[in-house]
């Protein structure tokens, strides 16, 4: 015999009523116990940034909402719709209900539209490039290092050349805050990827194509460093594939412009008379020769050629034999071109000449005697 309806409408009350305290528990517990703040670890930076933020909050609340909605209809049938004991005989059977069929149909469909609309707004948004960017820089990634040529307005002069990618080694991406950065995004060999997590943004280096995007840094993050990398596994150098965003207020970016297109500018001091030329060449990402020799206390220089592709910037740095304190810096040399390098007399002793910018592949053994 079946319960009375007296009896099922207390036990939907009761089951609703322990909807409502389940969710409003998961509610509390999930926003103020900080689990809300954990689906965005990562604080964007930049105003393309923000847009993809909120497009991500919008999504992350929508599915929220339809998660508590679906499992509580699950949680509400389960016990509104159980069977007990006195319940011998089958409850009324239901074939088919066009009204539900139409709600269920219609409602994600138009959650659906409305999100794709908001989708396609947010890329048409991250994706715009204007014709009068504020900054140029061409980012090229070649196995295994990112270089980073700073350009004129119009982007088709070159101003100079940062090859060292880290801030820590006196280098990295330099932009500035407040203003519009336009990035051209090249590679001379295979697809590399630029990524810095705090842009909320990834794109492909395309060898052959040159990618373009644009993002302005919040003028509050002036003084920041941001750590980016190649998100594109590109070989088995692809994990030293990092570089470092250096964000710097307006007007201290225009004196780091100014300083580094004048030095680019200097024309290289005469070599000292009686030098010794020594040759050295690259090719692969690997100096052809392992062990070198010079004099000591005599100057001597270096007819480097670097026989990489275009965009594969390479140099010869003269550091102690720990290899990592600098005694000589040079400048780099892009694929195919040669350079001579000219180096002031060092005591005997054993040094590393080395490829500032390639370290992991590119080092020999300059001995003095």
């Amino acid at each position: 015999m079946s319960s009375s309806p007296r009896k099922r409408s207390t036990s939907a009350v009761r089951a609703i009523a322990l909807l409502v305290i389940v969710v409003a528990a998961f509610c509390a517990v999930f926003f103020y116990a900080g689990w809300w703040d954990a689906m965005f670890p990562v604080k964007a930076v930049t105003s393309q940034a923000h847009q993809v933020s909120e497009l991500y909050t919008v999504i992350m609340a929508v599915a929220t909402v339809v998660f508590l909605l679906v499992e509580g209809l699950i949680i509400w049938s389960i016990l509104r719709y159980r069977r007990r004991p006195e319940d011998t005989e089958l409850p009324p059977q239901i074939h088919g209900s066009n009204v539900l069929e139409v709600i269920w149909t219609v409602i994600p469909t138009a959650v659906v539209f409305v999100l794709f609309v908001m989708s396609l707004n947010t890329l048409n948004t991250v994706d715009a490039v204007s014709k009068t960017p504020d900054v140029q820089i061409r980012a090229v990634a070649g196995q295994f290092q990112w270089q980073f040529d700073y350009l004129t307005p119009d982007g088709k002069t070159k101003l100079f050349t940062e090859s060292t990618p880290l801030a820590a080694n006196g280098g990295g991406l330099v932009v500035p805050a407040g203003l519009n950065v336009q990035l051209s995004l090249t590679s001379p060999d295979v697809i590399h990827s630029f990524y810095v997590p705090r842009f909320l943004f990834k794109r492909d280096v395309n060898p052959g194509m040159v990618n373009r995007f644009e993002f302005t840094i919040d003028p509050t993050e002036a003084g920041q460093t941001y750590r980016g990398q190649c998100a594109e596994l590109c070989g088995i150098g692809h994990w030293t594939m990092q570089f470092d965003v250096v964000v710097k207020l307006p007007s201290d970016f225009a004196a780091y412009v100014k300083e580094r297109t004048a030095a680019a500018l200097v024309t290289p001091a005469p070599r000292p008379s009686g030098s010794v030329a020594l040759e050295l060449k690259a090719k692969d990402i690997q100096y052809d020769k392992k062990d070198l020799s010079v004099a000591a206390g005599q100057a001597f220089a270096i007819h480097f050629t670097n026989s990489d592709p275009a965009g594969l910037a390479h140099d010869v740095d003269i550091r102690q034999s720990d290899g990592t304190t600098v005694l000589q810096d040079k400048p780099t040399t892009d694929g195919g071109k040669d350079v001579t390098y000219d180096y002031t007399a060092l005591k005997a002793g054993t040094y590393t000449f080395i490829c500032s910018v390639h370290p992991q592949n590119m080092s020999g053994t300059l001995t003095v005697k």
